[in-house]
């Protein structure tokens, strides 16, 4: 459409999805645990730090999974609001090509 734009609500519709998957994908493991026990690493400064870093790391993913919910849901209320945009276009359309006094004089 040169004058105008157009939008592939099934791409949006995927998009949304896509990124609910990938979020409940990254929930289902707690990077938190993957730290283990102290005592596998054989030196409890080092042991520490890895535990440091898997709690900072968890705190981030949560962050990123917040941030990715509320784009699927962004994508998702685009793809209602573009539809509900395309039905009241239509019900105008509708109003303008019906005759009141009976059906339209151009129809087949």
């Amino acid at each position: 459409m040169p004058d105008g734009f157009s939008v592939d609500l099934g791409a949006l519709e995927e998009a949304a999805t896509g990124v609910n998957f990938t979020i409940n994908a990254i929930r289902k493991t707690k990077v938190d645990k993957l730290a283990g026990q102290t005592g596998d690493y054989g030196h409890d400064h080092l042991a520490e730090t890895v535990k440091d870093f898997c709690d900072r790391w968890e705190i981030g993913i949560e962050h990123l999974a917040k941030d990715g919910m509320e784009i699927a849901q962004r994508l998702t209320d685009s793809v209602r609001d573009y539809v509900a945009a395309d039905d009241a276009a239509k019900g105008r359309m509708d109003g303008v090509f019906t005759k009141p006094t009976g059906p339209d004089p151009a129809a087949p």
